[in-house]
Parts: structure tokens; sequence; C-alpha cells
């Protein structure tokens, strides 16, 4: 990773801790994200995976009213540092706990990689 790349990635890792300590708070059943990246091709190849507990708590977010809080929370904060998407959902991607214990034994980095 070059230096320019460590810099983002420091920046991503800290913005997306603020995001994720809200929606903690805020949002039933959610319990950590990450995110993903391929520096060759920055900002374009960036993703964010939001991890919930469960298949039926994430089917309840996404049904629900407060569906675009992550990606609200996301979108703010990436403008904060100047992160430009054109379309930020192309960029957010949903999984379970649950979901990658039935088909991944657990193992995030199998599942993410």
């Amino acid at each position: 990773m070059r230096k320019t790349d460590k810099k983002i990635d420091n920046q991503l890792r800290l913005t997306l801790t603020d995001v994720c300590e809200q929606a903690l708070k805020d949002i039933n059943g959610f319990q950590w994200l990450t995110h993903l990246v391929n520096y060759d091709n920055y900002p374009q190849s960036l993703k964010v995976v939001c991890v919930f507990n469960t298949n039926e708590n994430l089917k309840n977010y996404l049904e629900s009213d407060d569906c675009q809080t992550l990606v609200s929370l996301i979108q703010s904060e990436f403008q904060a540092i100047d992160i430009k998407l054109k379309r930020i959902t192309d960029h957010i991607s949903y999984d379970t706990e649950e979901a990658c214990n039935q088909q991944h034994n657990g193992n995030w980095a199998i599942r993410l990689g």
C-alpha cells in the first residue's frame, strides 16, 4: 500500500467509525460495518458493507421508513472528507452475521474476499 493509500484508508476508517457508532445507537440490529477498496480505482471501487445481526432485522430495516439512515450517514461523512460518488447507493451493501454463519461458517474474510 502506497503512503497516500494508507492516508486515505486511515481517513476512511475514522469516518466510518463515526458512522458505525451512530448506527449502533440508532438502528435496531445493526452490528458493524467495513469497507473494501482497490486504490488503483479509487473512489469508484469503494464499497461499504453494513452488517446486521439477523436476516429479520436487516429485512425490517430495509422495509422501514428509516431505510435511508445508513445511506445518509455515510454520504454525509464522505462529503465531509470530500469523497465524491455519483450514486452512493451503488457503493453500499448489506449483510448479516446470520447469513455469514450459515453460508461461510462465520468466516468474514472468505465472505468478503
